[in-house]
């Protein structure tokens, strides 16, 4: 019989149907006379009954199918079955439907004593050490399944405001950021490293014949995107080899970065918002039972949070005011644990502080100093700051970096050499500037830090199925 998924199994209304599920038993349950097993395939945080009658009932129909407990065995907390019955009316509470099975069959046992997700509460710092099984719980189903739909959503808001799909090399000899955090690539042995007269590695006898390494943004090559097809974006894995072990860092994570031509400050934060209005609005619409879940056990305001992005307005708040407000905060006796003058990087607290306490709502933040941005921002009229738009968020604090980029050779080439950033690999790079440069904008979005605002998880570890961290590199 072919099978029907437990989502649609419990929006049926057709009792007396015959049906089949397949899926793992979230527990089992019962007395001398029936079992109950709850059963759940993924399709839905919420799990479908199935009523086994056993041999020794004596309020059997005669009819009816009886199981006895030899046959149930195996049918254990993790246990894989596939269970067919008739569909009748539930009056359990929480359900509507449920199945009264006459077939069960165990496709994969799963044994009592040592299957490691029994039916109790386990701590989210245990289910990292089974990351290859913690889909299987609730939370985890509910988050997987609610990374799909941002995912989704992303696709979809960029296909329908006219964007292309560009697909940006993982492997790279540039380094974005200049920051030289990157996972080196060689085919090299490690053991015997041939090098030159001057005892400087020779990458001659690499696969690449030079250095190469893992991307940790698609931006550069996103900009020759958009230089030629107008507006473009990436979607796809970035990988940083800095060591922080914090709640809000991974060295392998996904990132959403469109590059748009044509485009000036007002423009790219007008983008901004409306980009990730629409993502937390899909999921509002798109993932009501799993945000539910996510509201109850774990982050009571979370709809609440969710809802008030989706219908406020973001403040705009130009650095050096922001830096204002933070200061009169300290007068008045607010306590950072760390500083925050002009030209200080700010930190989360202070990103928070401004969001969550001060205004009550989400802000971009823009004009920093160039002192603290990548080289290849554009510099306003003062010479002191750079036109960059970041997106502060409740919660998470900095969610989008986002600036409009220097079209300008001359005044790009002094950036790069104030800054003696080395840019022999990056000769591409310059050459978008020499060849019918425009006025370009963009942004990046860590869609880790997305998942954590939108399921209300506090570290980074929980929002993706295998979290790559330092000393940390399993399944």
């Amino acid at each position: 019989m072919k099978r029907t998924e437990i989502k649609d199994a419990l929006a049926l209304t057709t009792y007396g149907q015959r049906i089949n599920v397949r899926g793992w038993v979230r527990s089992r349950r019962g007395n001398k006379n029936v079992s109950f097993i709850a059963l759940n395939d993924g399709s839905t945080i919420k799990n479908i009954q199935i009523v086994a009658d056993l041999a020794t009932s004596d309020g059997c129909s005669s009819e009816g199918k009886r199981f006895s407990e030899e046959e149930l065995k195996l049918v254990t907390t993790g246990a894989c079955i596939s269970a067919t019955g008739s569909l009748v009316e539930s009056m359990g509470k929480g359900q509507t439907v449920e199945i009264h099975a006459d077939e069960i069959e165990v496709y994969g046992t799963a044994d009592p004593d040592t299957y490691p997700l029994q039916k109790k509460g386990h701590s989210l710092e245990y289910l990292r050490e089974i990351a290859h099984l913690r889909p299987r719980t609730n939370t985890f189903g509910a988050i997987l399944r609610i990374r799909h739909n941002m995912a989704i959503a992303i696709h979809t808001y960029f296909h329908e405001h006219g964007y292309f799909y560009f697909h940006t090399p993982l492997i790279t000899a540039s380094d974005c950021e200049g920051a030289g955090q990157m996972f080196q690539v060689t085919t090299k042995n490690l053991y015997n490293i041939k090098r030159d007269k001057q005892g400087q590695i020779d990458y001659s006898d690499d696969f690449f014949g030079k250095m190469t390494a893992l991307t940790v943004s698609g931006q550069l090559e996103g900009e020759l995107g958009a230089m030629a097809l107008g507006k473009i974006y990436t979607f796809g894995p970035t990988f940083r080899a800095e060591n922080s072990n914090t709640p809000r860092h991974l060295a392998e994570f996904w990132m959403i970065e469109p590059e748009v031509a044509f485009i000036q400050k007002d423009e790219l934060m007008d983008l901004e918002e409306d980009f990730l209005k629409y993502c937390v609005r899909w999921a509002l619409d798109n993932c009501q039972d799993d945000l539910q879940f996510l509201n109850d056990m774990f982050d009571k305001g979370l709809i609440e949070r969710l809802k008030s992005v989706v219908d406020t307005e973001f403040i705009r708040l130009p650095y050096t005011e922001g830096i204002d407000i933070l200061q009169a905060a300290i007068r008045n006796g607010k306590k950072f644990e760390f500083p925050c003058n002009w030209g200080d990087d700010l930190a989360s607290e202070h990103e928070r502080y401004l969001v969550e306490e001060h205004f009550g709502k989400p802000v971009i933040m823009t004009d920093y100093p160039k002192e603290i941005k990548a080289f290849y921002m554009k510099l306003n009229d003062d010479r002191k700051t750079v036109q960059g738009t970041d997106v502060l968020f409740p919660s998470i604090g900095e969610i989008i970096g986002g600036s409009v980029r220097e079209e300008s050779y001359d005044k790009l080439m002094a950036e790069i050499e104030r800054r003696q950033i080395p840019m022999k690999d990056m000769w591409w790079y310059l050459d978008t500037r020499r060849f019918g440069s425009a006025p370009h904008a963009g942004f990046g979005l860590g869609f880790e830090r997305l998942m954590l605002f939108v399921t209300g998880m506090q570290n980074i570890r929980d929002v993706i199925p295998f979290p790559r961290t330092p000393k940390n590199a399993e399944f």
